[in-house]
């Protein structure tokens, strides 16, 4: 075995006794240390201050009766205030830092039974950064009648080493990872793997956390799911905020998010908050944040960093404290490349990005979704509607086949399961009801605006309008010949396959470059989509 090194503080007044026999049934904890059986101590770092020496000198010499091995090192340690924590944390580390501490042949444990609160607080902390290399020490005396040796235990700080603490630990992560997905057990192995390095980085950290995926995706969700573990935690005290950044457009964009005061332009009749400071203690969501212009880009950015920021109109700065959740279905990076994204907000932003998947490429999770939205269905409707067994495996088969598109991902889930629960005034949905509405999927999957969804993306939605529906019908079918071709040349070539012939030299990926330049795109962003 190692030789063993007890550090620990000189109790004024556990360790004082009246000089005399009757100390030997007193219980002193720095004494019984050196009393215990099943304990050698062969070295005892004895923290004290000069007005507590003689007591230091007088317990050193009742250690050495009990345990002549024990060699005692009274440590002088001064403090101006001993309730200080600034103070005493401070000198304790500049101990620990001084020690020649040599864990390889020594093992070393610290008394956090004497000492001031404050100094016990401090010695755990050190002891769990590792600054003290050792296991915790506690002692006490024994019930009954009065005797001097008590007990003792070594606490070691890896909590997996405890099973009882190790298991409780365990079904906490288990319950918050549930809580994240509504109670919906995932049957997606990656989307599970992701929930649950979501949950450790909510409890554990208040940096800002991006959340990417399609529209309909969950994220609005899964947002406030992360507020309300937060909330259950008492890790965050404020309400929880949800912003919709698409509809904020122009000069309305600053004064709804950092608000104003009254006079700053027409129609400002009196002051507003805004939503950042509606947020502070609390959790801001701000979904599509992409949609969010540079200037308001670059105000959110010193709001997250100094939890200030300017209201228009105002003279004097606003403070608000909170959490930022950022929602996105844009591609942020190429998003920073095109200019339309600010690079430092991004790399802000981008600690912790996580990427939903759509429901298309969940599709062995609609299952558990039929059932977690008829429930949804009956709190709301106060009517509880179920499948018959046929309806169900009818509506899963479509659902989960690639016939299924899903454009609109969870919400077009919800909406069919809201209708053909609505349309089931008997409780049951039948296979007519799935026939009905299988069909009126397709319907609405097979129409819309083809060009419409090919620009989705690529283009604001102010680009767009301006762009004459010729050309728009035209830079449809180029983004997807693009899409389908392997290179920028070979798009060329498809795209100008009669005019090229009538040409001596042919350039065909520069004229597809110089195209799609006139819409401000590339063939890496055309392509990658």
């Amino acid at each position: 075995m190692k030789p063993i090194t007890v550090i620990g503080f000189l109790g004024s007044t556990l360790d004082a006794a009246k000089f005399g026999p009757s100390r030997w049934n007193k219980w002193r904890p720095t004494v019984s240390i050196c009393m215990q059986e099943d304990l050698r101590v062969d070295r005892f770092i004895l923290l004290h201050g000069s007005y507590h020496r003689r007591l230091a000198e007088y317990v050193a010499d009742d250690i050495r009766d009990v345990s002549p091995e024990t060699q005692v090192v009274p440590q002088l340690l001064d403090f101006d205030d001993a309730w200080d924590f600034e103070e005493v944390y401070g000198k304790l580390l500049d101990f620990a830092r001084g020690f020649p501490f040599d864990p390889d042949n020594q093992d070393y444990l610290v008394h956090i039974t004497t000492g001031t609160h404050v100094a016990q607080i401090c010695l755990f902390l050190l002891t769990e950064a590792r600054y003290l290399p050792g296991r915790l020490l506690q002692t006490q005396p024994q019930r009954g009648a009065p005797q001097p040796i008590g007990t003792w235990n070594a606490i070691d700080l890896d909590l997996s080493r405890y099973d009882s603490i190790a298991t409780r630990f365990a079904e906490a992560s288990a319950e918050s990872a549930s809580f994240l997905k509504s109670g919906i057990d995932t049957r997606n192995a990656a989307f599970n793997r992701m929930i649950e390095e979501i949950e450790q980085v909510a409890v554990r950290s208040r940096a800002p956390i991006l959340l990417m995926g399609p529209t309909g995706a969950g994220k609005s969700q899964l947002a406030r799911k992360i507020y309300e573990l937060k909330k259950l935690r008492h890790q965050i005290g404020g309400p929880f905020v949800e912003v919709n950044c698409a509809t904020l457009k122009g000069d309305s964009a600053m004064s709804a998010l950092f608000g104003h005061r009254k006079g700053a332009f027409t129609g400002a009749a009196q002051d507003r908050p805004g939503l950042l400071k509606s947020a502070d203690k609390g959790l801001l969501f701000l979904d599509e944040i992409g949609e969010l212009g540079l200037d308001e880009q670059a105000m959110i950015l010193r709001a997250i960093e100094e939890g200030r920021f300017l209201p228009v109109g105002a003279d004097s700065e606003a403070k608000s404290e909170f959490q930022l959740i950022a929602g996105t279905n844009r591609d942020l990076v190429r998003e920073v490349a095109a200019g339309r994204f600010r690079e430092d907000l991004f790399a802000r932003l981008n600690l912790w990005t996580f990427s939903l998947p759509g429901l298309a490429d969940r599709r062995e999770d609609i299952a558990p979704n039929l059932d977690y939205e008829l429930e949804r269905f009956a709190e709301r409707e106060g009517t509880r509607v179920a499948f018959n067994k046929e309806a169900r495996e009818k509506y899963l088969g479509f659902a989960e086949s690639p016939v299924a598109l899903w454009k609109g991902n969870f919400r077009d889930l919800a909406a069919s399961i809201t209708r053909m629960a609505t349309l089931s005034p008997a409780g049951r949905i039948d296979s007519e009801a799935v026939a009905f509405e299988t069909g009126r999927l397709r319907s609405l999957w097979s129409t819309g605006d083809a060009e419409g969804d090919l620009l989705d993306g690529l283009l604001q939605a102010d680009q767009l309008k301006g762009i004459d529906p010729f050309d728009r019908v035209q830079l449809a079918y180029v983004v997807d010949v693009c899409r389908q071709s392997s290179s920028l040349s070979a798009a060329g070539r498809s795209l100008f396959s009669a005019s090229r012939t009538e040409r001596r030299s042919t350039n065909d990926a520069d004229r597809l470059r110089k195209y799609l330049g006139r819409f401000d795109l590339d063939w890496g962003v055309v392509n990658a989509r």
